[in-house]
């Protein structure tokens, strides 16, 4: 299914607002309920799942690979798992990510030790420029090979391999290829090793753990270990809300005077809050309150005030754990006096766009100095700016982030502002522009 194309057109300032919501929920895990649910043995549940094209995209694929899923009502499905390596598929069979790098690499991770699999990969315009060439060397040393030799931006061709083995690995930032060796490791013969050099997201080992598949070792460095041709248990999750999707109406709040904003059931693992310790750290207001674990899984209530923020400095420690949020991070500089250093992103330009260089042309659209190299970014803060005579214009990247974040710029600042094929949120956040409604802020569409 296509999304509809519409450029999303902003004019107005954003009034004060004391409000409640619920967010949209977490992408990463309803991704990988479906995922792991399908190679589970016996019927996985799974509730409060993200209805965003991204998922459907992961439904899609699946119910490709021969899975039957069963949608119950809005937001619950259960997932007739077939059990480790029972995957199938006609030969050269395509499989259609979309705009999804997760379910790209985190499905490569479970096909490429599937016996018999040929299927031809790709995604949509932006997912098609982004390398992936760790995730290829990856599973070739499981033995899985892809065509054309050498190349390493989708479309691809994936054969499988028959003998999986295996392998030691020692992971960096990406959660998303932690993710698929773990997944590719548990139907290979003998242990995977995953040393973590930093640590990331943990959801993937999170859902695992009950059906001890996997060991984790938490000392100086986490170390996973994956016992391979074991069976998994059904997984039965109850998905929280996405802490990436409330990052943006935290940053609205935090720069909207006299705004307070409480967002219920939101996922507070630790390994995804590091945009509000990174805020706490320069004075935000926030606040997580009504704190429980479910299914190895922290989730809470963030409360937010209006706060007079000081200059982020944010080393490379914070960058794993708020990958996602470091475009609206960019905004909150850029409203905030003083100079803000981010340091460690590099990663950041291998996104659905460079996302560093394509939030500088947006800041300097409305008068805002910065600075980069392939690492670091420092932007010089000029506070809350009157931009009602400036313009944005955000040009067709395929990035819901980059989209998301300038409309925060814009409603904070009032620069008149264009963002072309804003559709592209639908992929991660389908209810942003009704919350966004909800707050009061006013847009226009544009076919």
């Amino acid at each position: 299914m296509s999304l509809k194309r519409f450029n999303l057109i902003l004019k107005n300032k954003i009034q004060s607002y004391s409000k409640t919501i619920t967010v949209d929920p977490d992408k990463s895990i309803s991704i990988r309920t479906f995922l792991i649910g399908a190679i589970s043995q016996n019927i996985s549940s799974a509730k409060n799942i993200l209805e965003s094209e991204d998922v459907i995209s992961t439904i899609n694929c699946l119910k490709l690979l021969g899975v039957k899923i069963k949608k119950k009502k809005i937001g619950e499905y259960l997932i007739f798992g077939k059990g480790l390596g029972s995957l199938v598929a006609k030969k050269n069979i395509q499989l259609n990510f979309g705009n999804s790098g997760t379910l790209a690499r985190l499905i490569i991770g479970i096909l490429s030790t599937t016996n018999g699999i040929e299927a031809k990969l790709k995604g949509d315009r932006s997912l098609n420029k982004r390398s992936m060439k760790k995730l290829v060397i990856l599973m070739s040393k499981f033995g899985a090979s892809f065509l054309p030799k050498e190349k390493y931006k989708f479309p691809l061709k994936m054969i499988s391999t028959d003998y999986p083995i295996g392998i030691e690995y020692k992971a960096g930032v990406s959660a998303q290829l932690k993710s698929a060796v773990i997944l590719a490791g548990l139907n290979s013969y003998g242990n995977t090793i995953i040393t973590e050099n930093e640590k990331s997201r943990d959801h993937t080992e999170n859902m695992l753990l009950s059906s001890k598949v996997i060991k984790v070792k938490n000392g100086g460095k986490k170390i996973i270990h994956v016992f391979g041709k074991k069976s998994l248990g059904p997984v039965n999750i109850s998905v929280p809300g996405d802490p990436s999707s409330a990052a943006f109406f935290t940053a609205l709040t935090l720069l909207n005077i006299d705004s307070k904003l409480t967002i219920k059931n939101v996922g507070l693992n630790k390994t995804r809050i590091g945009f509000y310790e990174i805020l706490k750290k320069s004075g935000a207001k926030i606040y997580f309150k009504n704190q429980k674990r479910i299914n190895n899984e922290n989730r809470g209530d963030i409360i937010v005030q209006y706060s007079k923020i000081k200059p982020i400095k944010a080393s490379k420690k914070y960058y794993v754990n708020s990958t996602d949020e470091y475009p609206i991070l960019f905004v909150i500089a850029a409203l905030t006096n003083g100079v803000s250093v981010f340091k460690g992103i590099d990663d950041l330009a291998n996104k659905e766009s460079n996302r560093i260089s394509e939030m500088q042309k947006i800041l300097k659209q409305i008068g805002i100095k910065t600075e980069s190299n392939n690492s670091y970014l420092k932007i010089y803060g000029k506070g809350m700016i009157d931009a009602t005579n400036k313009k944005i214009n955000v040009d067709n990247l395929g990035d819901h982030r980059i989209c998301m974040s300038t409309f925060v710029l814009s409603v904070l600042t009032g620069a008149h502002t264009k963002i072309k094929n804003f559709e592209t949120v639908f992929t991660s956040s389908p209810s942003f522009l009704k919350i966004m409604k909800t707050l009061g802020s006013t847009f226009e569409k544009q076919n």
